[in-house]
């Protein structure tokens, strides 16, 4: 009984080990690697450009430099642009861009508002501020603001230090206000529209941004030609780069770093962006430097689109 009983368990392993399933052959010369787990989308760097310039121009002489930044940061970089110089505010305050470049009033009131950070400020000529330039056609009768009554005058923008709080403070100091004293207003939506607005008879005046007049002239003389500057403002902080309250201290300080070492960094690429922007390097600046700008600010008061 006894080897009856082995013979049949000996049966029973025999057949549970022929029901196994073969293992299959492994054949490390046909080894394929594993898929790769999908990664995940880099996002862009967001930047804006405050329309000082047409859409046209803020491209041409913006690109050089958002090429850079995205270069030295391994990211893709998006221009951010809108007509205004107020809607370029919200889109900070709002957190949906990263970095911009405004004008002096919309930093000033960017920083009242919703806590505005400065970042750099482009070093033109050896210095950091700029001028508002009243400008009439070249053959004009004008010499100063008072000649202009009863003129059609082109206001950059809103929101504008130089294209249109300064100018108003120059009517202001005749006791009246732009609509009353000027003919007719319209806005260019940016400082190279206005003067050309003035070379191409639109307008009989504008006031407008001494950097972008400069560039301007430096590139097509016959601009010169065709405007007169009749009126120079004092010397005011100028339209810096700036970043929301929101953006991160890492992104913040590393975008600073970039910018205020582009100088001297000898690429090929740095001093294109440079060049393009018509700027010697970028710089610090303290929030001081703004001051006499919000003198002229509170003293016009709040102004309607």
């Amino acid at each position: 009984m006894r080897r009856i009983a082995v013979v049949m368990l000996f049966l029973l392993l025999l057949s549970a080990c022929a029901a196994a399933p073969a293992t299959p052959m492994i054949r490390l010369s046909e080894l394929q690697p594993l898929p790769a787990e999908a990664s995940a989308q880099v996002v862009p760097l967001r930047v804006s450009v405050a329309s000082v310039v047409s859409p046209r121009g803020t491209v041409e002489s913006y690109k050089p430099l958002l090429d850079y930044l995205s270069a030295r940061l391994d990211r893709p970089v998006e221009l951010v642009q809108r007509r205004t110089y107020a809607e370029t505010n919200e889109l900070i305050g709002r957190g949906e861009v990263d970095l911009a470049f405004v004008c002096t009033s919309a930093y000033i009131g960017g920083r009242e508002s919703f806590g505005m950070i400065l970042l750099a400020a482009p070093q033109v000529a050896g210095a950091t501020s700029y001028r508002s330039l009243l400008l009439v056609p070249a053959d004009s009768p004008a010499r100063s603001m008072a000649d202009l009554q009863g003129a059609v005058f082109a206001f950059t923008d809103p929101t504008s230090f130089s294209g249109r709080v300064y100018p108003t403070a120059l009517v202001q100091e005749l006791a009246t206000t732009p609509e009353q004293f000027f003919q007719r207003i319209f806005y260019t939506y940016s400082h190279d529209n206005a003067i050309n607005a003035v070379a191409d008879g639109l307008a009989d005046a504008a006031s407008v941004d001494s950097l972008v007049y400069d560039f301007a002239v430096a590139r097509d003389p016959w601009l010169a030609e065709r405007v007169r500057v009749i009126h120079r403002s004092p010397p005011f902080g100028i339209p810096p780069v700036v970043v929301g309250p929101d953006v991160r201290p890492q992104l913040r300080a590393e975008l600073q770093a970039i910018l205020l070492g582009m100088a001297d960094d000898t690429t090929p690429e740095a001093q294109a962006a440079l060049q393009a922007l018509g700027v010697e390097r970028f710089v610090s600046i303290d929030d001081r430097t703004y001051d006499s700008a919000r003198a002229v600010v509170d003293t016009v008061g709040t102004l309607t689109p």
